[in-house]
């Protein structure tokens, strides 16, 4: 079994080694140097960050909601014959429509600076028409499928792509990695039906690697909590796992194959996706000193500058496994 990785982060940052030549956007580091380090932040503080929202709004369904943001770093203006790496990113909120993709646009927007394109995806959600599983999770891949065949006229290179989920949207990024990469290593030359989606008609793209930032890994254990989240698990699948086992068996990573490059960033002091989700997950972990479940997607805290590290490692590093390399160091 593979080793678990434990890096412990108290009073600043490590910047990984497969990122050390990738420097960060000045802009960005002016701009995060004239805020104060912030830990444990709360929702409210993440959604009543100011922003600007330079993104591009495109449908990859014929729903509403079935639509994502691409947001591009400055060099694509400056530089648009250069390709950039891509972040697809899955937002949370419990997996209910009370909660959508507005509270991450500051977080994207921030990444965008960092030198990366992010395709930001909404989804239809608990209390949507189609929404909850499995047409939430549908939504996702479709919209995997669409970072393929749409963004030829931007400088992103759609070769080079990472997931990246928070909290309930950890859980749709962790299975459909996966997803993709049974696709393209165990599924290569069978013409089968991957869910709803046909190989032949909808490839999903090959993913470098996926990073859970608080996620949800067991949603069987999850969905025996006490918490508003927790107990919405049941509302998103339909009754308990009792009434629908499959759905919560088709819809738990842990009991899914994962991408072999799978990393998961878990706060020590979320009080809504509790830390055994990462402890106990078998999957390598890192954790990050008192933060919080918001501080991941909050441009401003240690957690976040973190998932930058690990990001830059994952996107621009030479090797394919750079998560599994590390185990062994």
């Amino acid at each position: 079994m593979n080793k678990i990785i434990i890096a412990f982060l108290a009073g600043s940052t490590v910047l990984l080694g497969g990122c050390a030549r990738q420097q960060l956007n000045p802009d960005m580091i002016m701009d995060q140097a004239e805020q104060p380090e912030l830990t444990n932040v709360s929702y409210a503080s993440l959604a009543s960050l100011p922003y600007t929202d330079n993104s591009i709004k495109l449908h990859y369904g014929a729903d509403t909601l079935q639509y994502g943001r691409l947001y591009l770093p400055p060099t694509a203006q400056n530089q648009p014959q250069t390709k950039t790496p891509l972040l697809v990113f899955i937002h949370g909120g419990c997996w209910l429509n009370a909660y959508d993709i507005s509270h991450s646009r500051a977080f994207s927007q921030a990444v965008a600076s960092a030198g990366f394109a992010v395709w930001s995806v909404e989804y239809r959600r608990t209390g949507d028409e189609g929404g909850g599983w499995p047409g939430t999770f549908d939504d996702i891949l479709q919209a995997l499928h669409y970072s393929q065949i749409a963004f030829d006229a931007y400088a992103v290179d759609s070769k080079n792509i990472a997931l990246a989920g928070h909290s309930a949207g950890g859980q749709l990024a962790l299975l459909a990695a996966g997803r993709s990469y049974l696709q393209y290593d165990y599924l290569q030359n069978a013409n089968v039906q991957n869910g709803n989606l046909h190989r032949e008609t909808d490839p999903l793209p090959q993913i470098k690697g996926v990073i859970g930032l608080a996620a949800i890994t067991d949603i069987l254990a999850y969905a025996e909590g006490a918490n508003s989240c927790q107990r919405a698990t049941r509302q998103f699948l339909g009754g308990t796992a009792t009434e629908q086992l499959a759905s919560y068996q088709q819809a738990n990573p842990r009991q899914q194959i994962m991408h072999p490059a799978t990393l998961l960033l878990h706060g020590s002091v979320d009080t809504i996706v509790p830390l055994a989700q990462a402890t106990t997950s078998d999957m390598p972990y890192k954790l990050v000193a008192d933060a919080g479940h918001f501080d991941w997607i909050h441009p401003h805290t240690r957690a976040y500058k973190q998932f930058i590290a690990s990001l830059q490692e994952l996107l621009h590093s030479d090797n394919s496994e750079p998560f599994i390399k590390k185990q062994s160091d």
